[in-house]
């Protein structure tokens, strides 16, 4: 096999819509270990490989539209023996796979050209498979027993699979084709097309929940491509757009908008994105309200879909099982046959820290970009509930802090952002005993407390001046008890005991966004993140280079998260001027263009050299939500937009524009009832923002330079 055969056997292209997506290799082959289409955490389709004779096809190339709805590899034919009279040389027949995702179903159009002087028979062979395993399986989860596999059903050109669970639910799944096979076995069928000279001929597939559907056709492969592509539009159209004179920066957020798009799906309480595909394509608390953050400048409507479904699923019991207690914010939901037997806690689970205070966080963000007190007003018996569960286990903890401890071993055992089993340790590498404190988590408890505070004095609740007294007494704690003098830096967290984990991690970057480091000790975090410790060239390291257990290679000790580093620029634009936010957001940048213009979910943490790409975590989920939204919040910190939605006022601090770029226009900004474009432009040392309104009313922009 030469090496562009391997390396597309190795290269993933995702379609996702709603709870299905879909992951297949180069060719378009469900192959892989991980690949597959699936519903609801289960895997409806496991294998469907096409073949052409005896063998693979020769691929020219592969990709994903860049709006995300279809996925098209252009193949060809190797030498064919003959069949009949008439075989055919290498090269002369273009087949062309185009496939898209529409709810629960695929549909596919293969389309054969015949080049060759003289009619072509072409023997197309489909390998067919489904194993119905769920998502924590097809991970590398062992589970002591599985349901029953059914007898596989024909029915002329459809293939049915079932599974019977051991929840008792009988899952099925077709693949159907337009054209009745020749011959079929166990293993699959054989479809044979005659192609005139110069001729065309066309097959259509459709797989996923079983169904009596009409038979594939063109008519209906059209109308789901329409559908497809209108819904994907419909998607990539909210909130503001991105343009500027940089072609390439142009289509980096072109590809992170279609990103989140498909990651976002459509449910009854408002748009959601999905955290990730495969691991995480399900709603994820922490992911969304991050993702929600970053992109609320330009999209309010996104965090309210967020906060609605967030409030909506808010827990209401004690569960040591689910790590639930009333108020607590949900972390993830599962849909799948291990989450319906309980054999995971996952189905719907709150074993997140953060996720409560993030929450909070966003309301009180969405508040004051939006102007929203209607919707405020709506979500406040959640806000209040949860407000309560984190001042009931900052009451609990001898210092104030906001800790956890899984409740039961089936539960995550860390419970930050960073939940990987050996991301919290000491200065000594020990794992240390709970509860734990991490530094970020009472930055994002901080930031909740002078949110309600904010949000109560707004609605007269006596509570408020309670909230903010709360806020400075945690905010004295962290100084106290986090900072390293001789470090110049803030621990990673407090154990069980008290004792800080005296590690240098990008954690306490998220400080400086939340506000609660003192100024003078923000700029000395900034002054170290900055620095070859933690900055790759590509972007910020998720533990500082030298420290115990770092690892360049592993998943939180060392790694890049592009989410984190936009985080952590955030901050440090206030401490060290948004020249150095402009900086990272370039190393975003150059590290998107060598991976197609899309930042995955983590990378690896060498330093970069001379002439050398960043290097590839090896099941880094991509896309994934928050990496999407991460040039969105870069930019925002170049730019120094804040939006005053109740008031009506656009506030710019001190922007600067990313290297190489001279002007960036954001078009069609929300603010209040109205909209408005602004126009950065580079002008010497300086930028300057105008406003260019196409509609109604002016919005006033309040510049600071």
């Amino acid at each position: 096999m030469d090496a562009a055969a391997t390396a597309a056997l190795y290269t993933s292209h995702v379609l996702k819509d709603g709870d299905s997506f879909l992951i297949a290799n180069g060719y378009g082959d469900i192959a892989g270990p991980a690949e597959g289409l699936f519903h609801n955490d289960t895997r409806l389709l496991s294998v469907y490989r096409l073949g052409i004779g005896d063998g693979r096809p020769a691929l020219l190339s592969a990709a994903v539209s860049r709006d995300n709805a279809f996925f098209v590899a252009h193949l060809t034919n190797r030498a064919l023996s003959p069949i009949g009279d008439t075989g055919t040389p290498e090269g002369l027949v273009h087949i062309a796979r185009t496939r898209l995702l529409l709810g629960e179903r695929m549909y596919e159009r293969v389309a054969c050209t015949n080049y060759d002087s003289r009619p072509t028979v072409l023997p197309l062979r489909f390998e067919l498979a489904a194993d119905f395993r769920d998502m924590f399986e097809v991970r590398g989860s062992v589970r002591k027993a599985r349901g029953e596999m059914l007898a596989t059903r024909d029915d002329g050109s459809r293939r049915r699979f079932q599974y019977r669970g051991l929840d008792g639910v009988l899952r099925s799944s077709f693949i159907a084709f337009s054209q009745a096979p020749r011959a079929e076995d166990g293993a699959g069928l054989d479809i044979v097309l005659r192609i005139e000279p110069g001729g065309h001929n066309e097959l259509y597939v459709e797989a996923g929940i079983d169904s009596d559907d009409d038979a594939p056709s063109r008519a209906r492969f059209r109308q789901a491509a329409t559908q497809a592509r209108l819904r994907m539009r419909h998607r990539r159209r909210r909130g503001a757009h991105i343009g500027s004179n940089g072609p390439l920066f142009d289509e980096w957020m072109r590809r992170s908008r279609s990103d989140l798009a498909l990651l976002t799906s459509e449910l009854p309480s408002g748009p959601y994105p999905y955290a990730g595909i495969p691991w995480f394509s399900t709603p994820f608390g922490r992911d969304a309200v991050i993702t929600a953050l970053q992109t609320l400048w330009l999209d309010p409507g996104l965090a309210r879909g967020v906060l609605q479904f967030l409030a909506d699923h808010q827990a209401q019991e004690d569960s040591a099982f689910l790590d639930s207690a009333p108020g607590k914010i949900l972390h993830e939901t599962r849909k799948g046959e291990m989450a319906s037997l309980r054999e995971l806690p996952f189905g719907l689970y709150y074993g997140g820290v953060d996720t409560t205070p993030l929450f909070v966080m966003l309301a009180g963000a969405y508040a004051r970009r939006s102007g929203d007190r209607a919707f405020i007003d709506r979500l406040w018996p959640a806000l209040r509930a949860a407000t309560a569960w984190i001042e009931r286990v900052c009451d609990a903890n001898p210092w104030g802090l906001l800790d956890y401890a899984r409740a039961e071993a089936s539960g995550l055992a860390n419970q930050g952002w960073k939940d990987s089993g050996d991301s919290v340790f000491h200065a000594d590498g020990r794992i240390p005993a709970g509860p734990i404190a991490l530094v970020e988590v009472q930055g994002y408890a901080f930031a909740a407390l002078r949110a309600m505070a904010e949000l109560g004095r707004r609605r007269g609740d006596e509570a408020a001046a309670g909230w903010d007294a709360r806020a400075e007494r945690l905010r004295a704690t962290v100084e106290d008890r986090f900072w390293m003098p001789e470090a110049g830096y803030y621990g990673l967290a407090l154990d069980g005991e008290g004792r800080l984990c005296e590690v240098l991690a990008s954690n306490p970057g998220h400080l400086l966004y939340t506000g609660l480091a003192d100024a003078q000790r923000a700029h000395a975090v900034s002054e170290r993140l900055l620095s070859n410790a933690f900055y790759t060239g590509w972007g910020l390291r998720t533990l500082a280079k030298g420290q115990p257990r770092y690892n360049p290679m592993s998943y939180h000790n060392g790694s890049v998260w592009p989410h984190d580093s936009a985080l952590c620029a955030s901050g440090i634009a206030r401490q060290h001027g948004r020249e150095t936010a402009a900086r990272l957001l370039r190393s975003a940048f150059e590290t998107a263009v060598h991976f197609d213009m899309r930042l995955p979910e983590l990378y690896c943490g060498f330093t970069r050299r001379p002439g050398a790409p960043p290097i590839p975590y090896p099941v880094a989920c991509l896309p994934q939500a928050w990496a999407a939204g991460s040039p969105f919040m870069l930019l925002q910190a170049c730019l120094g937009v804040e939006i005053d939605g109740e008031h009506g006022v656009v506030h710019v601090d001190r922007p600067r524009l990313p290297p190489g770029i001279d002007d960036v226009r954001v078009r069609g900004l929300v603010v209040g009832e109205e909209r408005v474009d602004l126009v950065f432009k580079q002008f010497g040392e300086r930028v300057g923002v105008f406003s260019e309104s196409r509609y109604a009313n002016a919005i006033p922009v309040n510049l600071r330079n």
